[in-house]
């Protein structure tokens, strides 16, 4: 009975294999006696790839950056969104320059400010307010907007309506 048992767990590991994209591991003795006890302790062990959140946003920034690219024309917005704070700056991509920058980190805002738990959407709309008027003190009025491989949603969406709101254009 538990050999029938046996090859059967075998035969289902090896079908989800092929449509779950599992990695199989099998020690060298299950190998050569497939109809061995189960109890036994050479098994089969199923591991499944795992990525981690930052590596999959890290991942989606990447194919963002492929399309957008910040000129002395039209430099780039970025977005950094930690547990604690906000960051956002504007970037020139051919000199690799820094022209504008706000964060919940600068003093005004952060005095502003009670946030404990970490930034919320009215802290983003304010930082998004800040860097457009830091622009626009600049003579940046065009921007090419970049989440940072985060959605486009809450804190981010916040960010980039008050900075359209001010003055900015995506």
């Amino acid at each position: 009975m538990s050999t029938s048992l046996s090859f059967l767990h075998c035969a289902l590991a090896s079908s989800h294999q092929s449509w779950m994209g599992t990695k199989l591991m099998a020690s060298p003795a299950s190998i050569s006696r497939p109809f061995s006890n189960p109890s036994s302790s050479s098994s089969l062990v199923v591991e499944a790839k795992t990525r981690t959140r930052r590596e999959d946003r890290t991942a989606r920034h990447v194919r963002v950056r492929k399309k957008v690219e910040g000129t002395p024309e039209r430099p780039r917005l970025s977005v950094f969104r930690s547990n604690n704070h906000l960051y956002v700056q504007v970037i020139d991509d051919t000199k690799m320059h820094t022209l504008a920058s706000a964060s919940t980190m600068q003093k005004p805002l952060s005095e502003e400010f009670n946030y404990t738990s970490g930034p919320t959407i009215e802290v983003a709309k304010r930082v998004g307010e800040l860097i457009a008027k830091s622009c626009l003190e600049k003579g940046i009025t065009k921007v090419a907007f970049d989440r940072g491989g985060y959605p486009y949603h809450g804190r981010v969406q916040a960010i980039a309506d008050a900075a359209r709101e001010h003055g900015l254009e995506f």
